[in-house]
């Protein structure tokens, strides 16, 4: 049974997503824990809530080898902006997840039988967790995030949101056939109508 073994992550210049792993020479137990906080290079999330650009990410990571490369596990978090899909107010909140993710080693039975896509890959001893943490944060965010779990909507006369109307908020509904009925009341007669009335009275 090996012994578990501590080893240092170090962090390339420029490079806050990526580690590097050197230091674990691929001994399987060998780990570190990695505190981290970085800013998000681009607005991560799902069209209508994310993590904007500039944001923090709290990362708590475990990086662990085994037989067939790198795992990371750990806790991402950050605070999240959006619009509420039924309402469009604003909606701010905060995404929390647990990251597993293995980092293959080069020429092992993984990175060779794995599709690119389906697996990451280490690179010259160094992990990027950028793409993994984009990925894990698209998967948890809600496609349809709302501003309260009851929220209403929009008025679909007016466009309000309706939890800001009165109780009981409606519109008169004038059936299409009479609309040329209706504007033609609110306007009064026109001045054709009046000549005419006149012709006839003589």
């Amino acid at each position: 049974m090996s012994e578990n073994k501590a080893a240092t992550v170090r962090q390339p210049a420029g490079k806050p997503y990526v580690l590097d792993v050197c230091a674990f020479g691929k001994r399987p137990g060998t780990s570190a824990q990695v505190h981290r906080t970085v800013a998000a290079p681009e607005r991560i999330g799902v069209d209508m809530i994310g993590i904007e650009a500039g944001e923090e990410i709290d990362l708590d990571l475990q990086v662990q080898a085994v037989s067939e490369g790198i795992l990371v596990t750990g806790c991402v978090s950050a605070d999240t902006t959006g619009q509420c899909a039924r309402c469009l107010a604003p909606v701010d909140g905060a995404v929390n997840l647990f990251l597993t993710e293995l980092y293959a080693y080069p020429g092992s039975e993984t990175e060779q039988t794995t599709d690119a896509d389906e697996v990451q890959r280490i690179d010259d001893d160094l992990i990027d967790l950028e793409q993994s943490i984009i990925d894990a944060v698209g998967i948890e965010l809600p496609l349809a995030p709302t501003c309260t779990p009851d929220c209403p909507g929009l008025c679909p006369e007016c466009g309000e949101r309706l939890a800001d109307l009165e109780p009981g908020h409606e519109h008169d509904k004038i059936d299409p056939r009479w609309a040329g009925l209706a504007r033609f009341a609110q306007d009064g007669p026109a001045d054709g109508g009046a000549a005419g009335a006149g012709a006839d009275a003589r």
